[in-house]
């Protein structure tokens, strides 16, 4: 490897057929059509190896998608890389001298993430790109953070719509410290993210339900590809404090049913840890009254979930009368202050601690609803029924793999310890507000039909009981 400052010129034409191939990508088409809307830079690595992050819009798709893609450009290849990071090679220069530089996915350099971290620990502003795109970024490191030395790196996988680095650190002494998990956001939305405003606050609160927070990057961009477009702006990435060793609820769950365990005493102190994080956000975060156009908005909304899961399910249309008395019913019924909440809840957003107990993940909210939407105060029964779901998705998964046995049982006892720790928290019978509970519920199994019918219809009759249940307790 060359030492000195790399200088790449372009970006490589390999770039929208890779684009397409990554698991993040939202188009069907099998190249991108990117225009570019804005670079970064973090500061280039000791061995000149420059980070340029693109951020391109791409109009291959019936909407466009702003994509972030961080390249890291290196004077020779990365004998240690996976070929797949591999983006191409483009004509660039070192120190002066023409050359073929060699172009990465930067979050799996480590170089990349040494940089990016020291970026958010030290409030660091990116350098203007050489094609003076408008774009710029900063970090920032959440005030309860201590600075953490930069170990090693890797990525997570299995990643649908970002990319998680796990940061290994040592302390000034040299010791391990704890690591940290950073999340670099690959589709980038106008607005504050969620996940870190929720987060960041809960932490600063002093709640041990999540992770603590280590910072996060902001960054502001041109809308579109045009130099006179209006400019965005919105978050970039974020990173907390990696809890290792742990497994997520859905994996605790449903080891108990294969086990025949009693989940109740579990369920309830789930129950209990929800309603403690919606009670905090509820003090930290504004909370406001449900006016009749919320009441409305929301009620039109599952109406067209409604229709829409009957045109998928045709069997659901004997339902359809009585789910939409109970959202009329629920539309007039009396509402809970509207306040932030988790928004995309269930088993796979919380995982278990040893010695700790339960913590939340992931405040981004449903990933298909608009950010504008996700940032806005809801219900916390939106939180409560998407667990009840998931209750019953462990049964029916269990169910699935053990044809003829039930686990009906198993998923009602849970079901109930949930609420009777959300209620015995949250000081209020949940009950009182069984029509909406029940409203939301079937709201999300009209969801989970039209899921199910397109992409797994072996399992559409875990959504489809829960539908006639529901109504027939209405």
């Amino acid at each position: 490897m060359s030492a000195g400052a790399v200088r790449p010129d372009r970006r490589p034409n390999t770039l929208p057929g890779w684009v397409a191939r990554q698991r993040w990508y939202q188009s069907t088409a099998q190249t991108a059509e990117l225009a570019l809307v804005g670079e970064w830079l973090l500061p280039p690595a000791p061995d000149g190896t420059a980070f340029v992050t693109h951020l391109l819009r791409d109009g291959s798709g019936e909407a466009s998608t702003l994509y972030q893609v961080p390249l890291a450009y290196r004077s020779a290849p990365r004998v240690d890389a996976a070929e797949s990071t591999l983006v191409g090679t483009v004509d660039g220069d070192v120190d002066g001298s023409a050359s073929t530089l060699w172009v990465y996915d930067a979050p799996h350099d480590p170089a990349y993430c040494a940089a990016l971290l020291a970026f958010m620990l030290d409030g660091g502003v990116s350098s203007e790109s050489a094609h003076s795109s408008g774009a710029a970024a900063a970090g920032h490191r959440h005030p309860t953070a201590s600075h953490s030395i930069f170990a090693g790196a890797h990525v997570l996988r299995g990643e649908q719509s970002n990319t998680s680095i796990i940061f290994e650190t040592v302390d000034a002494s040299g010791e391990p410290s704890v690591p940290v998990i950073c999340k670099v956001f690959r589709t980038l939305h106008h607005g504050e993210n969620p996940d870190i405003v929720v987060q960041s606050a809960l932490a600063e609160a002093g709640c041990t339900l999540v992770p603590p927070s280590v910072g996060y990057v902001s960054g502001v961009w041109r809308a579109e590809a045009s130099a006179d477009s209006p400019v965005d702006s919105g978050h970039l990435a974020f990173a907390q404090r990696f809890l290792p060793g742990v497994r997520d609820a859905w994996r605790v769950a449903l080891d108990a049913v294969e086990h025949g365990e009693d989940f109740s005493d579990r369920a309830r102190s789930l129950g209990a840890a929800t309603a403690e994080v919606h009670a905090v956000l509820a003090d930290i975060l504004p909370t406001v009254s449900a006016a009749a156009d919320e009441r409305a908005q929301v009620a039109a909304s599952m109406r067209r979930r409604l229709v829409a899961a009957v045109a998928e399910v045709p069997e659901l249309g004997v339902y359809a009368s009585a789910v939409d008395a109970i959202i009329a019913g629920a539309e007039s019924a009396e509402w809970p202050r509207l306040q932030r909440i988790h928004g995309d809840y269930h088993l796979g957003q919380v995982v278990a601690v040893p010695d700790r107990g339960w913590v939340l993940l992931d405040f981004e909210g449903e990933p298909l609803r608009p950010l504008a939407e996700r940032s806005q105060p809801d219900l916390t029964l939106r939180d409560v029924a998407g667990m009840l779901r998931s209750f019953d998705y462990v049964s029916g998964s269990y169910e699935q793999a053990h044809p003829g046995e039930s686990a009906h049982d198993w998923a009602s006892a849970a079901r109930a310890a949930f609420l009777e720790g959300y209620s015995d928290r949250a000081g209020v019978d949940i009950e009182n507000f069984r029509v909406l509970l029940d409203a939301f519920e079937i709201d999300k199994a009209l969801y989970e039909s039209i899921y199910e019918a397109r992409n797994r219809p072996a399992w559409l009759p875990i959504p489809v009981t829960a539908i006639s249940r529901l109504v027939a307790l209405s």
